[in-house]
């Protein structure tokens, strides 16, 4: 859908005077606008985005997150796509943090994004704060690590079985079956000399 630019610059001035300094960065891309905000001034702008007459995002359509381990201090990326059914708009709020530091969840506003953020937490191991039910949702509830990480391991951790002895299902350390060779994958035919 096509967005009349002088509507839409009207929309994206609006905003960053209602906001201010709680916004690090705007830019527009093919009629969505995406805001760049520091982590807490999170709950601020999704408030300001949900209850202002002149935004009116009712929704949050879908939460992602983003592993970036070359930038050590804010290696996550976090972005909510809220959606406005009055304007029929777009919306893209993204936000940085480190490792370590937790998201305030936007379940009080949006519960929209309870499954989102549990997936997220259980998949990169971001924290997600004032949730009322975080816990795995698409892993085992012994698994260990976030397997969405860019450096958790290919091959995981553990293993899974069926023993037939004791007729149950055993999660052991993974064991290896083979050691790593050297594969050529030019041409079949052809020797390494």
């Amino acid at each position: 859908m096509q967005y009349n630019y002088p509507v839409l610059m009207k929309f994206i001035n609006n905003f960053s005077h209602i906001a201010g300094r709680c916004v690090d960065s705007i830019r527009v891309e093919k009629n969505i606008v995406y805001v760049s905000v520091p982590v807490n001034s999170l709950v601020s702008v999704s408030t300001l985005l949900k209850y202002s007459s002149l935004f009116r995002f009712e929704s949050v359509m879908d939460l992602w997150g983003i592993d970036r381990p070359s930038t050590r201090d804010y290696r996550f990326k976090i972005g909510y796509n809220f959606f406005s059914l009055f304007y029929n708009f777009r919306f893209i709020l993204f936000t940085t943090i480190s490792k370590l530091l937790p998201v305030p969840s936007l379940y009080t506003l949006y519960s929209s994004v309870g499954w989102l953020e549990r997936e997220v937490w259980d998949l990169f191991g971001v924290f997600f704060y004032g949730h009322p039910d975080l816990r795995r949702i698409l892993t085992d509830y012994g698994f260990s690590g976030f397997p969405l990480r860019k450096d958790f391991p290919l091959s995981g951790y553990t293993q899974v079985r069926y023993d037939e002895e004791s007729k149950k299902v055993l999660l052991e350390p993974l064991e290896l079956s083979q050691e790593f060779r050297y594969f050529n994958f030019l041409s079949p035919w052809e020797r390494l000399s």
